[in-house]
């Protein structure tokens, strides 16, 4: 065999080789993120909370009772229709919350989390639709069209840059993908802030986030109150939805319990 056929021989192979091993690393990668982003399937061992039904929201969720609650059980949020995909959602319309009234009606999950593998979608129908995920009901992912600042689209309120590149737009379906670890205490006292890594519509987005504080006052969560939202307790919460009288709508929440050990949030 003469050196240039050789050479083109070696050539070949090694093309072929980094093809077969391109391919592998896509089929790898797209196993990997079948658990994220829009439609992703629950992991193994999470509990799916909202499937866009009213049976599903009864089953899992109650009012968050906080000192501007104004509505009672049964939950208000409206029965919906996915305008995309077709069937079931739950709207976060609930008329106690006109006008921008957080607190008023908002929901959260009956079970309570301390570290969780959080999956949310939802859809903002019109300009400016506002809601948010709340981590143990304290800590805000933000839901707000339009808004572009540390307190818009899907920033770690007043924590982190708004990724708002990641966002699909009005009327398309968007994707929470959540990992949170919960603040450490020893004796009674704070020795570690919370954590949290997140993935919007399948790109990461934030990578281990340090949250400093419950933000937003009494109206917003747990411990809103205490201290300025410094005094952060040890007390468990659910994983809370907003209503902020805006038609934003949700149908596929799952969540997984976890324990991190160590400091780290990122997958």
């Amino acid at each position: 065999m003469t050196p240039i056929r050789s050479l083109f021989l070696l050539s070949s192979l090694f093309l072929a080789a980094c093809s077969q091993s391109e391919k592998a690393e896509h089929s790898s990668s797209s196993a990997s993120n079948s658990h994220i982003g829009v439609g992703a399937e629950p992991i193994d061992g999470a509990a799916v909370l909202l499937d866009g039904t009213r049976a599903s929201l009864d089953a899992n969720w109650e009012y968050w009772e906080g000192p501007r609650f104004n509505s009672k059980m049964p939950i208000k949020w409206l029965d919906a229709e996915d305008p995309v995909d077709g069937g079931p959602a739950i709207s976060a319309n609930d008329a106690a919350a006109a006008g921008g009234k957080y607190g008023a009606a908002d929901i959260t999950t009956k079970n309570k989390y301390g570290d969780k593998r959080v999956h949310v979608e939802f859809l903002i129908t019109t300009e400016g639709g506002n809601s948010g995920v709340y981590l143990q009901n304290r800590y805000e992912i933000q839901i707000l069209d339009g808004d572009k600042t540390k307190h818009g689209m899907a920033a770690v309120i007043n924590e982190s840059d708004s990724p708002y590149h990641a966002y699909n737009g009005i009327g398309q379906w968007n994707a929470y993908d959540i990992q949170f670890r919960a603040a450490r205490f020893k004796e009674g006292e704070l020795v570690e802030k919370p954590i949290v890594t997140v993935y919007f519509n399948g790109e990461k987005v934030h990578t281990n986030v340090q949250i400093n504080k419950v933000w937003g006052g009494p109206n917003s969560g747990l411990d809103g109150g205490n201290d300025n939202g410094f005094g952060i307790t040890d007390r468990p919460g659910g994983l809370k939805l907003q209503a902020e009288g805006h038609d934003v709508r949700y149908r596929k929440v799952w969540i997984k319990e976890m324990n991190f050990e160590d400091a780290d949030t990122d997958f």
